[in-house]
């Protein structure tokens, strides 16, 4: 019996910025996937990672960008890629949400920035309204804690009372997936919305389509 379904955001419920990371590089002359390749080295105290817990604003994330990016032999400033992070909802996932969260509870625990006047506008009226639709939510520049901690996703069952064994959980990044494995509950790793929504299916038995 399914008691909630956990929610990545950014590459879930919206386009992968992945993408958005390789027209930047592609713009830019640098080496295919070197963004994900900065960010996924000394990962969890990165710039990325401190940015994603609120312990550099966006002048101390752009600089310590800036230099991972250097020392791994190009020049990149971090406020440029921030403008990779708005990928467009999918507007399957979303009905699936809406259906998921009229039978069972619903979370959404997603690694982000503020979203204030200094970081531009990553969160549009449509995904604000999207957001709304969780019974609860965790954000990494709010807690202070970010995915792949452990602790985020026992805050997270802790919040909504399940039990993690009767639990879906969604991401598009293994790394994320592992510590919601390991506590026990079912992983779907989303390589597409098509895939997603079909794995989804059938790891609840809900029709989502």
């Amino acid at each position: 019996m399914i008691q909630a379904v956990i929610f990545d955001f950014g590459g879930v419920i919206t386009e992968s910025p992945f993408e958005a990371f390789a027209k930047l590089e592609r713009e830019r002359g640098l080496p295919q996937d070197f963004i994900r390749r900065i960010n996924a080295t000394n990962p969890h105290d990165n710039a990325w990672a401190r940015f994603e817990r609120s312990e550099l604003d966006l002048a101390g994330f752009d600089e310590a960008f800036a230099e991972e990016a250097q020392a791994a032999g190009h020049s990149l400033r971090g406020a440029d890629v921030l403008s990779c992070l708005n990928g467009a909802l999918r507007p399957a996932m979303v009905t699936a949400l809406e259906r998921i969260r009229a039978r069972t509870k619903t979370g959404c625990i997603t690694n982000n920035v503020k979203n204030d006047d200094s970081t531009s506008s990553w969160r549009s009226a449509d995904v604000a309204r999207v957001m709304e639709m969780f019974h609860h939510v965790i954000e990494s520049s709010k807690v202070g804690v970010r995915k792949p901690d452990p602790r985020i996703y026992a805050m997270m069952v802790d919040a909504l009372g399940v039990d993690p064994k009767a639990c879906v959980y969604l991401d598009d990044l293994g790394i994320n997936l592992k510590p919601a494995r390991e506590m026990g509950m079912t992983t779907i790793k989303v390589q597409s919305g098509a895939q997603a929504l079909a794995d989804l299916e059938a790891a609840t038995g809900f029709t989502l389509r």
